[in-house]
């Protein structure tokens, strides 16, 4: 290709505003020439991958064992998960609020306290024979409270105590209940 040509290929090639005209039979050199880029084929789009479709499939069906294990968890069949190896609480006895002054001589406190009882046998009936001694309970829970000093039951430490401290006097006082865990619903002291 001769230089004359190349000069018009690339002064047709160029699209610089309009500057692409031939004067007097002469073709101008743009200032700048901007080329258009060769149309390359692009390549044809190939159909989604084998891994792809895998990965898919791999993603739907864990998605399918887990729908499936949490349905058979919570199916009427089977209420309960089975409980921790270290827990034996297999009913909750529910108490009233306890609302009591809290041994200080230095100034009058009250406790307000919510506790749940775990349980190791089923709970009876509320009334009627086989029902937890109830009386027997607040007595015990009511004793042990009337020890505890509100500086004691602020601190974490305190209430673990406690909760241990009620086990222990509930285990003396009524062993047939079979007391394992104490759990406080609400935990309120005012001065």
């Amino acid at each position: 290709m001769s230089l004359l040509e190349a000069a018009k290929t690339s002064v047709s090639a160029a699209r610089p505003c309009g500057l692409n005209k031939i004067f007097f039979g002469t073709p101008l050199a743009p200032v700048f020439s901007v080329t258009e880029p060769e149309t390359q084929a692009a390549p044809p789009e190939r159909p989604a991958s084998k891994t792809k479709w895998i990965v898919l499939a791999g993603i739907v069906v864990a998605l399918a064992v887990l729908g499936v294990t949490l349905l058979l968890r919570a199916s009427p069949d089977n209420p309960k998960a089975p409980a921790p190896e270290g827990t034996k609480v297999k009913s909750v006895l529910h108490l009233d609020t306890f609302v009591m002054n809290l041994a200080d001589p230095e100034e009058k406190a009250y406790l307000r306290v919510g506790i749940d009882l775990g349980l190791q046998d089923e709970v009876k009936a509320r009334d009627g024979e086989g029902a937890p001694p109830v009386a027997l309970v607040r007595d015990t829970i009511l004793g042990v409270l009337a020890q505890c000093k509100p500086d004691e039951l602020l601190t974490p430490e305190g209430k673990t105590k406690l909760k241990t401290d009620l086990v222990h006097a509930l285990r003396q006082r009524a062993p047939e209940l079979g007391v394992e865990e104490v759990y406080f619903t609400e935990f309120l002291i005012q001065r």
